[in-house]
Parts: structure tokens; C-alpha cells; sequence
């Protein structure tokens, strides 16, 4: 289901692309190419069809935008994980301080605990 939704949301956002660059940013668009006043869809008529093509469209989108987030699929298994994830799951924290010696103890000093037996 959530293949079929994004294959939808790439053919509306397709389509989408086509309706915008059709259209002409000063409000003539597709019509200004008929100049005839007699045509069967007048200029008035065509910019409002690109005008309702394009927001039904970018409404479709934002709707298959929502349903593909509530069906992407949530859970994986340990096996499916990537190495990319693994090895940022498994690397140590670089904010984290290192292990020193305390300050009574001198580096080539064994500590009290390590010479009582």
C-alpha cells in the first residue's frame, strides 16, 4: 500500500510541474496562445481550469502526503537494519571523558587496592 501511495505522489507531483509551467505568471497562460474569440474554451475558461487543476492537485498531494506517513511501514527487525545504522548505534559518545587516573595517583604508580593481598 505504501508503494502504490508513493508511486501517486510522484505522478500527481508530475503532473503538478506540468500544470504550473503551462501556466503564465501574468494570468494568460495556455490561453494566450488561442487568439480567437470563438474557441470552444474560452481564455477565461482555460485559466480557470489550470487554476482548479492545480489546486486539486496540491490538495491530492497533501492528502497522499498524510496517508503514505500513516501507512509507511513502523517496525523492522534486527536483521533488516542497515550497516550504516549499526555503526551509529555502536559508536561511543565523542562528548563522553575519557578514563584518567585520579589526581593521588601517579602514572607509573600501581594503586593501593592492586599491591594488598
Amino acid at each position: 500500500m505504501y508503494i502504490l501511495i508513493s508511486v501517486l505522489i510522484i505522478v500527481v507531483c508530475v503532473f503538478l510541474v506540468l500544470i504550473v509551467l503551462v501556466q503564465n505568471s501574468k494570468g494568460g497562460g495556455l490561453a494566450s496562445n488561442f487568439a480567437g474569440s470563438n474557441q470552444i474554451m474560452g481564455v477565461r475558461k482555460t485559466a480557470d481550469f489550470l487554476e482548479k487543476a492545480t489546486w486539486t492537485l496540491a490538495v491530492s498531494l497533501l492528502v497522499l502526503s498524510l496517508l503514505a506517513a500513516m501507512t509507511m511501514p513502523k517496525e523492522r527487525t534486527n536483521a533488516a537494519r542497515s550497516a550504516i545504522e549499526k555503526n551509529i548505534n555502536e559508536t561511543q559518545d565523542p562528548n563522553g571523558l575519557p578514563n584518567f587516573p585520579s589526581g593521588n595517583q601517579l602514572p607509573g604508580q600501581a594503586s593501593a587496592d592492586s599491591t594488598k593481598k
